[in-house]
């Protein structure tokens, strides 16, 4: 035994807890936040970003100062609530052949004419409204026209995203873009509101006009979107083709039916006024209009770990789900903070659910298709919500307000789980392995090779 070995050891110290380095810290924030590859990887979609929030807040001006100048025409909540009828017809017929024309044109010239249209519309809004005696009839008009020309864009803002932003940033893409939403959501009505207050609506509707006029000069700017070689027309035949293609895809299908189920039973928002009558909070009702904002808002600013998500489905399923047990928890407190808490919780499950609903659709329909298919999506995000209010208002009426809230949010559980079960692809999507997703990914890698070597 060497002389060394035979000394006896001084003890050592207890190893100290290592702590966390400063910049892994940052590395574990800058995680969490808002992943901008998009932004700085295509100039097209920075001016569609940009451009959106302009629209948001232009629209969000007529949005507030429309129904409170038919208040006060007619004094008559159902003429303020029939607004919302003849916008719904128009909605469902244009957006299914926006769809059809989004495959069959130049997606560019469609958003252009569209934003052109709806400020031709505002400068209506504008004239009436500076008549010594406003007419009813034109803003109902105006209104339904607005809705035509919503269902005619928004397929062609819609599929555009598929081509102007990479495969693999699609989610962050759907991310930024939902972020832009919240933001105009929230700030938009209430700055229209100040303006509406304290100038009227003819002030209101002028920004309208500024707002769209500098919203086409930013769409002019994007690069061109023409349709494939061999597009055919927009028809019935098209738009059949298209409704076929979704329903053969069972990851597509369960997308839509999640949605639908979702807010079908759980979209309470036209019983808020009661649910705050019966919490004894009637100060309440606008916060309880907003917390759903807030909560996504809140997602949306720490969205930047859904990037590294390959299996989407798994975002739809849960945040479909997670929206439900929230919107139930609403109707089953009677503190209305934590009502209130339960809202914003169920806004954010809901912007989940839709940025993989989002990504799978960017990610696996064929460029071809993409249009059509849009517009279907345009169905499947604004009819839910108008039956969902119907669906809450009868269940208001025969159970109780609160019942009628947490049995919508219970009832949309199960059929996300009766889905899941019916169409299991959903669950096992992966974006690195789906046929699909692979062959759109091919798709545009080819199309981006082909622009490259035309320059």
């Amino acid at each position: 035994m060497s002389s060394a070995s035979s000394q006896p050891s001084e003890p050592s110290e207890p190893a100290k807890p290592s702590q966390p380095s400063r910049p892994s810290k940052l590395a574990a924030l800058s995680a969490l936040l808002p992943d901008l590859a998009p932004w700085r990887a295509s100039r097209d979609f920075r001016l569609l970003w940009i451009q959106g929030l302009v629209t948001y807040f232009a629209s969000a001006m007529a949005m507030i100062a429309l129904p409170l100048q038919i208040k006060e025409l007619t004094n008559s909540p159902l003429a303020v609530g029939a607004m919302g009828a003849v916008e719904l017809v128009p909605l469902v017929v244009f957006g299914l052949y926006g769809g059809a024309l989004a495959d069959a044109v130049d997606r560019r010239k469609v958003i252009v004419g569209t934003e052109a249209g709806l400020g031709v519309l505002a400068l209506l809004l504008l004239l009436n409204a500076l008549l010594p005696e406003p007419m009813l009839w034109p803003l109902y008009v105006v209104a339904a026209g607005v809705s035509a020309l919503a269902g005619l864009q928004r397929p062609a803002l819609d599929s555009l995203l598929a081509r102007i932003v990479p495969h693999e940033q699609q989610t962050a893409a759907a991310a930024l873009n939902s972020l832009r939403w919240q933001i105009g959501s929230i700030a938009g009505p209430s700055i229209a509101g100040l303006v509406v207050a304290l100038a009227g609506h003819a002030p209101a509707y002028g920004v309208t006009i500024v707002g769209f006029a500098a919203s086409v000069l930013m769409c002019r700017r994007l690069s061109p979107a023409p349709p494939a070689h061999d597009a055919e027309k927009p028809s019935l035949r098209g738009i059949a083709e298209g409704a076929r293609y979704a329903w053969s895809r069972p990851v597509l299908l369960g997308t839509y039916a999640i949605d639908l189920a979702a807010m079908f039973f759980a979209f309470p928002n036209t019983i808020f006024p009661f649910l705050a009558d019966e919490l004894d909070a009637d100060w309440s009702l606008g916060l309880m209009y907003a917390a759903g904002s807030v909560g996504s808002l809140v997602l949306g600013l720490t969205s930047g770990w859904t990037s590294k998500v390959r299996r989407h489905g798994l975002l739809v399923v849960g945040g479909a789900a997670g929206w439900g047990v929230a919107i139930a928890a609403a109707g089953w407190f009677g503190n209305v903070w934590l009502v209130l808490l339960c809202l914003a919780f169920a806004g954010a499950g809901d912007m989940l659910s839709g940025l993989g609903r989002a990504t799978i659709w960017n990610q696996t329909i064929p460029e071809e298709l993409r249009g059509r298919l849009a517009g279907i999506e345009v169905l499947s995000y604004s009819v839910g919500p108008q039956l969902g209010q119907v669906r809450a208002g009868v269940m208001a009426g025969w159970t109780g307000t609160r019942a009628a809230v947490w049995s919508g949010g219970v009832a949309c559980v199960a059929s996300v789980g009766l889905l899941c079960l019916a169409l299991p692809k959903l669950l096992t999507y992966d974006s690195e392995t789906d046929e699909d997703s692979l062959r759109r990914k091919a798709q545009q890698e080819a199309a981006a090779r082909q622009e490259a070597g035309a320059a």
